[in-house]
């Protein structure tokens, strides 16, 4: 019973640190300016265009690849959630937080940014998601370690 507490106040605190990261507002924050996308490829020193995707991520919304260190807290923190979420298929939940960033990064609603998380993450054992608590705890995870300014 005492985990079952404890699991609640957690997904509480994340839910209302989540709720506080967003703005209403469409104008752009003092001293930034924003700039037009651009469409030309990026090309690398021989004049073809770079294999670097990484390079390509600006312009998706995503943010770039995580560092080795920050790769190891976030996949730390899956794994303490619950290890089924890795699963050993650590690329792939990099690549899941990835996305996820994208989602907190454009949807302002938490209720929708959980479900979100519930339908991406998933589990041979939880094929419909790891449920709204998990997926609170989830969300936290990926914000913190691999997109902190969204």
């Amino acid at each position: 019973m005492r985990r079952h507490h404890v699991i609640i106040a957690l997904t509480g605190a994340g839910l209302l640190a989540l709720t506080g990261c967003g703005s209403d507002s469409d104008a752009p924050a003092p001293g930034k300016t924003s700039a037009p996308a651009s469409t030309v490829p990026s090309t690398g020193p021989s004049g073809k265009p770079s294999a670097d995707p990484s390079a390509a991520r600006p312009d998706t919304g995503l943010p770039p690849s995580p560092a080795p260190a920050q790769r190891a807290a976030y996949l730390a923190a899956l794994d303490a959630i619950d290890p089924e979420i890795v699963n050993g298929k650590d690329d792939k939940a990099v690549s899941r937080g990835l996305d996820q960033c994208q989602s907190i990064k454009g949807e302002k609603d938490p209720a929708k940014r959980l479900a979100g998380a519930n339908q991406r993450f998933i589990g041979p054992n939880h094929p419909d998601g790891f449920g709204p608590v998990k997926s609170a705890l989830i969300v936290a995870a990926v914000q913190a370690n691999l997109c902190p300014t969204y």
